[in-house]
C-alpha cells in the first residue's frame, strides 16, 4: 500500500454521481443468504476488498458465487451443510467480516480459525468472543486476531443482556449465533446502531422481535433465500456531500442512496452546520429507505457532535472534521472514543492530517475540538485507513488555491471500501461548469 496520489485544490462540484453499493448491506446480504439453502441474487453489490474477504471466507465453508458485473448470485447448501474450512479464514482488513462470521462460526460443529492483516490484528475482539463464550461456544483466549471459534459443543444458552458497545458488528455477531442457540436471546443496545442485519433476516423468515433498543431472537426458524438490491452507500456518498456542501457554487446529485435513519447522521450534522441537503424521491428498496440526495454549496458554521448522533455518523466523522476545518467558528466532537479502535486511531490520524494542513485541532480522548480556518496543501498519510485517504482528498479539494496540491500517501487504501474513488473524483472535477 505504497501508492501516492496528488490532489489539487478544486472549485465547485457539479453534476450527478452514482456511488457504489452499500458496504454494510453488501456484507450482510452475502452472509444472510449463505445461511439459507438455495439461490439468491444480490444486485448492486459493492466490489471491494472487504466484501471479497467475506465471499472468500464463506466459500471455504461451502458457499458458491457467480458474478455478473455488480450482480452476484449466492448458491448455498445452507448452514447445516457447511464443512470445515481447509485453511484459516483470512478477513483481510475487514472488521465486519471477522466479527459477523465469528457469530456464524459459533453455530457450526467444527473449529474455524480467523485472521486478518496487520491493521485488523490490532482491533479488539473480546467484544464478540466473550458474548459467544457466554452462549456456550468454545473460543480462543486471545483478545485480537488470529483466534479461533469452535461450535462443536453447541450453543446451549441464549444471550441475555446489554452489549458492551453500540456496535452493529457486535450486535450482528450475537444475532447470527442466536439463530443457532438452544434458547431464545435478548439483546439490549446501548445506542441505535445500524439495523441492516435485522431487516434482511426478518425478510428471510427469522423469528426476530424488535422493541426499541431490545431485540429478541427465537432460534429454529427456517431461512429462505432473499434477493437483495443494494442501495448506494451513504458512507461513500458522504465524501461528495461534504465536498459539495463546503464549496459555494457546488450543486451535486447522488441518486439511489440508502438513508436508513441509523446511518444518516452525516445529513443531520451537515444540516446543523448550515448545509443545504435535500432528500428527493424517497422510496423503499429491499426493505431499506432510499433517496436521491441533492447538495448545494454554502458557508458552514461550527457545531457540536455527540450522543446518539455519534453512532449514526461514526464512519463519516473524519470527513465531517474536514467540513469543520473550513466552517466559521468551533466544532466539538464528543463521545467518539470508538474512533480510537478503527482501521487507524481516527482521532489521532484525523488530528494529524488537519494539523499538517494548517488547522488548529485539539485531540481529546473521546473526540476533538476543531477551530475553523483555511486548509493548506500538504503531504499527509492515510495510515492505510480508507476513510482517512478519502477525507484527505476532500480536504485537498477545499484547500487554498495558492497553497498548492496535497499529496496523500498510501492512497490505495480506498480499495477497502470504494475502489473507484479516485476515478469518480477525476470525473466530478471535469464536469463542465
Amino acid at each position: 500500500m505504497a501508492s501516492e496520489i496528488t490532489v489539487d485544490p478544486g472549485g465547485p462540484l457539479r453534476g450527478e454521481l452514482r456511488v457504489p453499493g452499500d458496504k454494510s448491506i453488501s456484507h450482510r446480504a452475502l452472509i444472510c443468504n449463505a445461511l439459507a439453502s438455495g439461490e439468491a441474487e444480490i444486485r448492486g453489490l459493492l466490489d471491494s476488498a472487504d466484501c471479497r474477504s467475506t465471499m472468500a471466507c464463506l466459500h471455504q465453508w461451502g458457499v458458491e458465487f457467480e458474478e455478473h458485473g455488480d450482480t452476484v448470485v449466492v448458491r448455498s447448501p445452507g448452514q447445516d451443510e457447511f464443512h470445515p474450512p481447509a485453511d484459516e479464514l483470512d478477513c483481510g482488513n475487514s472488521g465486519t467480516s471477522i466479527r459477523l462470521l465469528s457469530g456464524v462460526a459459533a453455530g457450526l460443529p467444527f473449529r474455524s480459525h480467523f485472521d486478518g492483516d496487520e491493521s485488523l490484528r490490532q482491533r479488539p475482539m473480546r467484544r464478540v468472543l466473550d458474548p459467544l463464550a457466554s452462549m456456550g461456544s468454545a473460543v480462543d483466549s486471545r483478545s485480537t486476531a488470529p483466534y479461533w471459534v469452535d461450535g462443536s459443543a453447541g450453543l446451549t444458552r441464549g444471550f441475555d443482556g446489554e452489549i458492551a458497545v453500540a456496535s452493529a458488528q457486535v450486535k450482528s455477531c450475537i444475532i447470527f449465533a442466536a439463530l443457532r442457540a438452544g434458547e431464545s436471546s435478548r439483546i439490549v443496545e446501548p445506542g441505535p446502531s445500524r439495523d441492516h442485519t435485522e431487516r434482511i433476516l426478518g425478510a428471510m423468515g427469522a423469528d426476530i422481535d424488535i422493541d426499541g433498543p431490545t431485540i429478541r431472537i427465537h432460534p429454529g426458524a427456517t431461512l429462505s433465500a432473499q434477493d437483495v438490491e443494494v442501495p448506494a452507500d451513504i458512507s461513500a456518498a458522504a465524501y461528495w456531500m461534504i465536498a459539495a456542501a463546503m464549496t459555494p457554487g457546488s450543486e451535486l446529485s447522488l441518486p439511489g442512496v440508502g438513508v436508513n435513519p441509523r446511518r444518516s447522521g452525516v445529513i443531520d450534522v451537515l444540516k446543523s452546520m448550515g448545509a443545504t441537503v435535500e432528500l428527493q424521491n424517497l422510496r423503499d428498496v429491499s426493505g431499506e429507505p432510499v433517496a436521491d440526495i441533492r447538495v448545494r454549496g454554502a458557508s458552514l458554521h461550527g457545531t457540536r457532535i455527540d450522543g446518539d448522533l455519534i453512532v449514526t455518523a461514526l464512519d463519516e466523522l473524519p470527513a465531517l472534521a474536514v467540513a469543520a476545518a473550513v466552517a466559521d467558528g468551533v466544532t466539538e466532537i464528543h463521545d467518539a472514543e470508538e474512533l480510537r479502535v478503527k482501521e487507524s486511531d481516527r482521532i489521532a490520524t484525523t488530528t494529524a492530517m488537519l494539523t499538517a494542513m494548517g488547522i488548529s485541532v485539539e485531540d481529546w480522548s473521546d473526540g476533538m475540538r476543531i477551530v475553523g480556518g483555511r486548509l493548506r496543501g500538504a503531504s499527509v498519510d492515510s495510515h492505510g485507513d480508507h476513510r482517512l485517504a478519502m477525507s484527505a482528498a476532500v480536504a485537498a479539494l477545499a484547500s487554498e488555491p495558492e497553497s498548492g496540491p496535497t499529496t496523500i500517501r498510501r492512497a490505495s487504501a480506498v480499495d477497502i471500501s470504494y475502489p473507484t474513488f479516485w476515478r469518480d473524483l477525476d470525473r466530478l472535477r471535469h464536469v463542465p461548469v
